[in-house]
């Protein structure tokens, strides 16, 4: 049946803006892209694992419309090997974080920040005693 999580999409505003958060910030790979039927830029493949992508579509005009408990993508989380040295590195780039480096309710490190898009995402450093680690 199912192996295992192939890539997770998201449509950006602005691709440059994406590329180098993902890639220059964050440090994952630029791997390919993809082109629609009329050879125009359609879908950029960034490796985050192997087999592992984060796919970003070219094209996105308008953000959805905010409300409290929206239903659908709520975000996504990144492994990391050091909580406090990812944090330290994103903050020497200029990043925000919304939330410092904190213990989680499931006992890992934790912390949060926002793409170029507004879309959450949770960095995540795993404690050998998590329920993640022991299943």
């Amino acid at each position: 049946m199912i192996k295992r999580i192939g890539h997770m999409a998201m449509t950006v505003f602005n691709m440059e803006k994406s590329l180098e958060f993902y890639c220059d910030i964050l440090g994952l790979e630029r791997v390919f892209e993809i082109k629609d039927d009329n050879q125009k830029p359609w879908i950029e493949y960034v490796k985050v694992a192997p087999g592992q992508f984060i796919e970003l579509f070219h094209g996105g005009r308008r953000k959805p419309e905010e409300g409290e408990q929206p239903i659908g993508f709520h975000h996504l989380c990144l492994e990391v090997y050091n909580i406090h040295e990812t944090a330290a590195h994103l903050k020497l780039q200029g990043i925000t974080l919304d939330a410092e480096p904190a213990r989680g309710k499931d006992n890992n490190l934790q912390c949060w920040l926002k793409d170029p898009d507004g879309n959450r995402i949770e960095l995540m450093q795993l404690d050998p005693s998590s329920p993640q680690m022991n299943c």
